[in-house]
């Protein structure tokens, strides 16, 4: 191993083989860091600092010449957010992350890592609102031509990819809809042309699914929802699986086997092998230009995903019930659930996430807009705003909110009705919840 890659090899996932063994819950708690020699903290620290001293002028040039470990400046790496990055690859399963300021961040990097002007991705077109505008408006400013197609016919896929198309993105489970994607289908005809697979797991959260086993190549999540959990903190991240052979790509790939002018003329498959995609992420688009996630941040979404797996119980137990009571309303016209029985994506509910697909929900009141809008205003317990993921029970209306801006035609492609409800349904008593909805509903 290079000095190169000597360096960059402190920010890959290194947990030991015995804690390796542990399940999830125990992972969430203890991967990725154990009490620091100088304090001897239980807790992992807050390192609240922009930069790190050099011992000597050699010792700074050292680093920068990346012949040795150690951090520089926070914008890249800090070592409270490196014990997040850890924890959560061990937890997907991956060689490496990379945390960022925020879930959009994530994805955007997670582009920019292998795609650049001139190329095309290849997307699902049911997309949380603020991906769909990075993808249909920002993304072909910059030369990147987004190509949608339907999640429900994977083998839309062979007739968009081209010798420039650099990714397939999903969204494990879509929000708003809660719609199921057959990630396995997916993947194995992606890998067919030779392109990796980027899966948005925030929904499903590595609780309920880990994409990697189905064949997924990246893995993002917006950290700010279920794995922060308490609606306290912003932040995204990027998991490598380490599985996709960028190597035998060089054409497609060419940011990855072609010397880099910005770092040294460092060849990252060259001198990282597996780990070439994750290293790029951090040291171009992050360090380049610098949505670097506060490890004030980290520290609170570390809070959050010590009991990411309890929460995700009482989340989709409670969401289940919900999904029933609103199923046998009449002023309830439908309800989306892969978690009802007949609902018609449940075997895929059940292939992927044991039956339980998280807890976002969607469902039509009678009266369209008009009744939407009277339902949502009369809700007293859940609150009404844009996030999910939080514990407690949130509801708005994507239509006037998170896919606003988009034209009649973007809202039927992206499957949002004027009198689609979005419940993000929390960790309160069930029965409470209940009564709230019933109240609401009878403004309608």
């Amino acid at each position: 191993m290079d000095s190169f890659s000597a360096t960059l090899d402190q920010y890959l996932t290194h947990v030991d083989d015995v804690t390796m063994t542990y399940k999830d819950e125990t992972l969430a708690i203890h991967a990725g860091y154990s009490p620091e020699a100088t304090t001897k903290s239980v807790a992992v620290p807050i390192y609240q600092t922009t930069s790190y001293a050099f011992d000597n002028t050699q010792h700074g040039a050292d680093l920068f010449d990346l012949k040795v470990q150690g951090n520089i400046y926070t914008r890249i790496m800090n070592p409270t957010t490196a014990v997040l990055e850890q924890r959560i690859a061990a937890l997907e399963g991956g060689i490496g992350a990379l945390a960022v300021a925020s879930g959009m961040a994530a994805i955007t990097y997670a582009i920019q890592t292998i795609a650049e002007a001139g190329d095309n991705i290849a997307s699902v077109s049911t997309l949380y609102g603020g991906t769909y505008n990075l993808f249909a408006h920002t993304l072909p400013k910059q030369g990147l031509e987004v190509r949608f197609f339907d999640y429900q016919n994977p083998e839309a896929l062979r007739s968009i990819i081209n010798d420039k198309t650099k990714l397939v993105f999903v969204e494990s489970i879509g929000n708003p809809l809660g719609n199921i994607i057959d990630l396995e289908a997916i993947a194995k005809i992606a890998h067919e042309y030779g392109v990796p697979v980027i899966v948005d797991n925030t929904v499903a959260t590595p609780a309920l699914l880990k994409p990697f086993e189905f064949g997924a190549d990246i893995v993002i999540h917006s950290l700010t929802k279920y794995i922060g959990g308490h609606g306290n903190s912003i932040g995204g991240v990027i998991v490598d699986s380490g599985k996709f052979p960028w190597g035998e790509y060089p054409e497609r790939f060419k940011a990855l086997n072609t010397p880099d002018p910005s770092y040294h003329g460092v060849n990252y498959v060259e001198a990282l092998g597996a780990a070439a995609y994750i290293a790029r992420a951090r040291v171009v688009p992050l360090r380049n230009t610098g949505a670097a996630i506060s490890p004030l941040s980290v520290f609170l979404i570390l809070q959050g995903l010590e009991t990411l797996n309890l929460r995700m119980e009482r989340h989709t137990e409670n969401a289940i019930k919900i999904a029933e009571y609103l199923k046998q309303h009449p002023k309830v016209k439908w309800v989306n659930y892969a978690g009802l029985k007949d609902h018609p994506q449940h075997d895929l509910a059940q292939k992927y996430v044991k039956g339980k697909p998280s807890a976002i929900l969607s469902f039509g009141v009678q009266d369209g807009l008009e009744g939407g809008t009277r339902f949502i205003d009369a809700l007293q317990l859940f609150t009404r705003l844009v996030n999910i993921g939080d514990a407690k029970s949130l509801a708005c209306h994507p239509a006037t909110t998170t896919h606003r801006q988009l034209n009649e035609e973007e809202l039927k492609s992206a499957g949002v009705s004027e009198d689609l409800v979005r419940l993000s349904i929390g960790i309160e008593h069930v029965d409470d919840l209940i009564a709230d909805l019933e109240q609401a509903l009878a403004q309608v």
